[in-house]
């Protein structure tokens, strides 16, 4: 038995070796094994094409060379019978067998097949092994399969998680624009908001008057009744509830996006998180590939084997078929039997390591498949730790919300305990004028180095706080010399908290002391609203030679000069202080040889851009001179726009930075273009600031444009009313400027101007013969008799029932003179009697005014006074029945206030400040209210007719109307407080924005 099982491994090596050369896997029919049968070529090598493929060539060198001995042996065997008897015809020789198979595959089937089905009980042990073996493999192939497609899922899911992850994106996007958008939405509710406090107040002054009025009967039959103002009054008070709903409506929404674009970055943020995590999975699937690329090869082998198999299974067969060649070759082999055995025993070897090898890469796929499980376990645990974790947010963004409204409340009634006790602790007798003197002399202890900068900025916050001892100290010490002044301050000295903001006005104007139009009267108001309010406001002014000097108190020199740099050279300034209208100002004298401000008016000079350049210069220097850190500084028309960039370009990179900017233009009309090389003077780079987005004239484009600066380098920039805000975003409003301010929309604004209510109160007016209130207006008769005395008009009793009409303006075209001198006439006309005050800048209009004033110089109805005079202007709003405001445009105007302060209707065209301030008596769309005028919207004579005719027939004709009308004007708010308060909104915001910022 042992030299027949050797000859059979030495005819099983020969056939392995015929196979083995093979080239292609169409060479020789594959075979595979399956529940004991053989399966077809198809079946087989759509499994395992790819693994057989080569494996012919995988036969070790130790069997190649055990045939090479067995062949050598077997030639000698030949040699050496040659005379024997030929063997049959299935007696053939392993090559002619060899060959055969060759050439005819199938034949290789066949036997296999014969042999499968005749071999002895070790062959089917074998087989059976062979088959488990190949069921193994076949399942590792299909776990391995099963492996790549859960791979591949996981790379879908991860692809879909980027693609949600993008959509998220947008979607934030998307809320950052619906924000901007209810942003804007808020702006013009807030604007709305205003005029519902305004109308609020409205319904309060009817409640009052129908009470006072219940006891009365209204004998006049046109009159409309107080009950049905009231109707009208709740009507509107529904228009308001819904405005109100609408305001809180926007701020819910708004409100609502921030926490929705939170939660989506949020959101992101955990998308993010899951795509590293996703990005490790593919990391692990790539090194299972690997994985699964070893296997196949594993696999590949186990094949090679299987077929190594079938050739033994098939050599067995032949050598079966060939009994008595195999006898006769015995002794020629029996030289091999011992090698032959040896190798067998390694090619078994060979397969049994090879099974424990396939069952260890099972148990690894086993794991493999066990981690997948976990790895989709931990996946489905982070998404529904993901819409836990979002339930918890949302929870705790609500708790939070709620403890932020707890400390808001809490806030807001410690600051209502504080304002209490501030108010308290305030002294009140004390004047405004001297907490002005106190807080100008510390700044000139300062500047003359007395005190040092956070010396002085605490001393300031005292004053600032009106604090009792530090007044204490300026009254005990009055007379004394400086030192013992700053001895006395010293001691005071303690860590204070800021009580409010640090205001500083730029500007060119200042009633009274330097006014030529609404500027100066703007200046003063705001100030001194914001002053009462507990803020800290200073003035910055050039000294001009022809300023009112008797309305400045305190007037004192600072004995240290300041140095500003202009037209590349340093010049010296000579800083007064002074306190006007209870306000502290500083004032700037520059030693230029050019003597800017010694010009004996405030505009009209030919080197205006060179003048006022150099004061916005000179003003920002004395800012950092003193070793102020204003919260907002605020700056006024063209003449100090240049305050804007000046501040951003050179001196925020020397250490000034502590303010936002304010720009307020009140007429769009004068612009202040130059050639750009004149911004070189003032330290600005011409060629930097001469660009289309900056300060180059959208018109002239070789020019520069100081106006569309200071809107371009602004924090907020306003207009002195809504309705001129929305004019000059036309191009006739704008003058040019249209397209820079519709470009710079998300900060203009505009804010009706006010007027000082304490300056401009009939009560207490010390300008006019008799005082009045709107509770007692016979007085008004009284100054109407005074005025016609003072100017000689006709005042016989057939002239009581004479309306005054007055105007109190500058003539100029904005100001429609074409209308004012036809209102003379046509009020001549009508039985009435015209007073005008004012005067032209422009000579034709000044001398075709002069020429009217000598035709009428001694007539009983009409008088002309071609100056200003202020003490006369009182008398006159107080005089006057009607007054006309027939301007072409109007940003704001001030004048049909102040009439309707004194009781004087007024007439005015439907423009700017005027529009959003008279309203027709006769206009049923108003609400009752709050109609107040007469107004008309051409710019034709017979527009103006109109409007006066209907003002002087109610006035001679419906003489209780017309008191009730007088009362109600006079009643109506045009305080500084709620322009005020609109401001404080606007500078709150931005030196929050600041502070966020850095």
């Amino acid at each position: 038995m042992g030299s027949r099982r050797a000859r059979g491994y030495q005819k099983k090596n020969a056939v392995k070796k015929v196979l083995s050369k093979r080239s292609t896997p169409v060479d020789v029919e594959s075979l595979g094994m399956e529940g004991g049968k053989v399966v077809s070529e198809q079946e087989f090598e759509s499994e395992n094409d790819t693994q057989h493929q080569g494996s012919g060539d995988q036969i070790s060198s130790n069997t190649r060379e055990h045939y090479r001995v067995a062949s050598n042996t077997e030639e000698q065997h030949e040699a050496t019978s040659s005379t024997e008897e030929k063997a049959p015809a299935h007696d053939i020789s392993v090559d002619d067998e060899i060959k055969l198979v060759k050439d005819d595959p199938s034949v290789l089937s066949s036997t296999v097949v014969d042999f499968l089905s005749t071999g002895s009980a070790a062959d089917q042990n074998f087989v059976k092994t062979m088959e488990d073996l190949m069921s193994k493999v076949k399942d590792a192939e299909k776990n391995i399969l099963s492996l790549n497609q859960a791979r591949m899922q996981n790379l879908e899911q991860l692809e879909q998680t980027l693609r949600e992850n993008e959509a998220l994106k947008e979607q934030v996007n998307v809320l950052k624009l619906r924000l901007e958008e209810a942003d804007i939405r808020l702006k013009t509710a807030d604007q709305e908001k205003s005029k519902i406090k305004l109308l609020e107040q409205e319904v309060e002054m009817l409640k009052e008057k129908e009470e006072i009025n219940a006891l009365s009967n209204d004998d006049d039959g046109d009159h409309i009744s107080l009950s049905e103002h009231m109707k009208a009054m709740e009507s509107e008070s529904v228009k308001l509830a819904a405005v109100d709903v609408e305001l809180k409506r926007f701020k819910i929404e708004n409100e609502t996006l921030h926490k929705e674009i939170k939660f989506l970055q949020n959101e992101l943020a955990n998308a993010s998180k899951e795509v590293k995590f996703l990005e490790q999975l593919k990391q692990e699937r790539n090194s299972l590939q690997k994985k699964l690329a070893e296997s196949q090869g594993k696999v590949a082998e186990a094949n090679s084997m299987a077929l190594e198999l079938a050739k033994l299974k098939l050599e067995k067969q032949i050598e079966r078929e060939n009994p008595k060649r195999i006898e006769t070759s015995g002794p020629s082999l029996n030289n091999t039997e011992e090698y032959s055995n040896k190798v067998s025993k390694d090619s078994i070897n060979d397969l049994e390591s090879l099974v424990l090898k396939l069952e260890s890469d099972n148990e690894i796929l086993k794991k493999v498949q066990a981690e997948n499980e976990e790895l989709r376990t931990q996946i489905q645990l982070l998404e529904q730790s993901l819409v836990d974790s979002d339930a918890l947010i949302r929870s705790q963004l609500e708790s939070y919300q709620s403890e932020v409204e707890t400390l808001y409340s809490s806030l807001e009634n410690l600051k209502a305990e504080k304002v209490a006790h501030s108010e308290e602790s305030r002294v009140v007798h004390v004047p405004w004028e001297l907490w002005s003197h106190i807080l100008t002399f510390i700044d000139k202890l300062l500047l003359e180095k007395k005190l040092s900068l956070s010396e002085s900025a605490a001393l300031r916050e005292m004053a600032w706080r009106q604090e009792l001892k530090i007044r204490d100290v300026f009254v005990t010490q009055k007379g004394q010399p400086d030192e013992d002044i700053v001895s006395g301050l010293l001691e005071l000295l303690k860590a204070k908290k800021r009580p409010g903001m640090h205001i500083v006005h730029i500007a060119a104007e200042m009633a009274p002391v330097a006014k030529v139009g609404g500027l100066g009267d703007v200046v003063t108001g705001l100030g001194r609203a914001f002053q009462k309010e507990g803020h800290l406001v200073e003035i910055v002014l050039p000294k001009y030679d022809c300023m009112d000097y008797s309305r400045i108190n305190n007037l004192e020199a600072v004995s240290v000069g300041l140095d500003s740099y202009f037209d590349g050279c340093t010049f010296k300034n000579k800083i007064w202080t002074g306190i006007v209208e209870g306000l502290p100002v500083y004032f700037i004298e520059p030693e230029h040889p050019s003597r800017f401000f010694w010009r004996r008016k405030i505009y009209g000079e030919g080197d205006d851009f060179k003048r006022f350049t150099y004061f916005s210069r000179a003003a920002l220097q004395l800012v950092v001179q003193a070793g102020k850190r204003p919260d907002i500084i605020h700056c006024h028309d063209w003449h100090t726009a240049a305050v804007a960039p000046l501040y951003w370009d050179v001196y925020v990179p020397q250490g000034l930075d502590s303010a936002r900017i304010a720009f307020t233009c009140h007429n769009f009309e004068y612009q202040g273009a130059e050639d750009p090389v004149a911004l070189a003077s003032c330290g600005l780079d011409p060629e930097r600031m001469h660009q289309p987005d900056r300060m180059q004239d959208n018109f002239i484009q070789n020019r520069i444009n100081l106006l569309k600066g200071g809107i371009v380098f602004s924090n907020i920039v306003t207009t002195v009313s809504p309705t001129y805000a929305q004019e000059v975003r036309n191009i006739e409003g704008g003058k040019g400027l249209h397209l820079t301010l519709t470009a710079q929309a998300h900060k203009f604004f505009g804010i009706l101007n006010g007027i000082d209510t304490e300056v401009w109160n009939p009560a207490s007016d010390l300008l006019i013969s008799h005082q009045y209130s709107a509770e007692d207006i016979d007085g008004k008769a009284a100054n109407k008799e005074a005025l016609r005395s003072a100017l000689r008009l006709s005042g016989t009793v057939l002239d009581s029932d004479r309306p005054i009409v007055g105007c109190i303006t500058r003539l100029v075209p904005q100001k429609g003179v074409h209308l004012i001198r036809h209102a003379i006439f046509r009020t001549l006309e009508q039985g009435g009697q015209f007073i005008l005050l004012g005067s032209s800048p422009i000579d034709q209009i000044q001398r075709e005014f002069e020429a009217l004033s000598q035709q009428f110089n001694e007539h009983p109805h009409i008088r002309l006074i071609l100056k200003y005079d202020e003490a006369l202007s009182h008398s006159i709003y107080a005089g006057a029945d009607i007054f006309i405001v027939p301007s072409i445009f109007e940003p704001c105007g001030l004048t049909q206030m102040i009439a309707m302060r004194y009781g004087a209707i007024p007439v005015a065209r439907k423009t700017g400040g005027l529009n959003d301030s008279v309203f027709d008596v006769d206009d049923e769309t108003i609400p009752q209210q709050i109609r107040n005028g007469f107004t008309f919207a051409g710019m034709h004579e017979k527009d103006l007719e109109s409007a006066l005719d209907r003002a002087m027939n109610y006035f001679m004709h419906r003489k209780e109307w017309w008191q009730e009308l007088v009362k109600k004007a006079m009643m109506m708010d045009f305080s500084w407080n709620n322009s005020a308060n609109q401001y404080a909104e606007l500078y709150a915001r931005a030196i929050a924005r600041a502070r966020t910022r850095f």
